[in-house]
């Protein structure tokens, strides 16, 4: 199973719309926050896509109604802990984004909201920060993530456009 990660688009269409057309037949899709009207369109523009995708609400996504964050099971074995991360203090650290996906049992955690790509395994968990597909901050180009879960394992990587 292959998962699409994307986050803080900032509306900036462009991108996203490259990374679908790349990816689309990818079994799911993670939006990661302040993003909102680009997922809209996106839901608008690629029928069926909703049915594969899930978005949580980022610290930018003001009016919006989006939890969050999401636990979904998404293959045997394997759950994965999705939010924007604003309210975990991911900015420091990824201390409390760990505890939040093993208090829900998930070993896969999905954030934004730094726009710095990040893949790291610790404490029992992968944790993948996408980066930002329109204005990164880590001095590299905007990036969405890749999540490969087969019964092999969990591959986490950042994909630079």
């Amino acid at each position: 199973m292959r998962l699409i990660v994307i986050s803080d688009t900032h509306q900036q269409y462009s991108n996203v719309s490259r990374v679908i057309e790349r990816t689309k037949d990818t079994d799911t899709f993670f939006f990661l926050g302040d993003s909102e009207s680009e997922y809209r369109l996106l839901c608008r523009n690629y029928p069926g896509f909703i049915n594969r995708s899930y978005y949580v609400k980022g610290n930018c996504d003001y009016g919006c109604d989006a939890p969050l964050e999401q636990i979904i099971d998404i293959y045997p074995g394997h759950r994965v802990y999705a939010v924007h991360g604003h309210r975990l203090n991911v900015n420091s650290s990824t201390e409390w984004l760990v505890r939040a996906a093993r208090e829900n049992e998930c070993d896969i955690a999905l954030y934004g909201h730094t726009h710095v790509s990040h893949c790291a395994y610790v404490d029992g968990v992968y944790i993948l920060n996408p980066g930002s597909t329109s204005c990164p901050r880590d001095g590299k180009p905007p990036s969405f993530g890749v999540v490969d879960v087969s019964s092999a394992g969990v591959m986490t990587n950042v994909v630079f456009l």
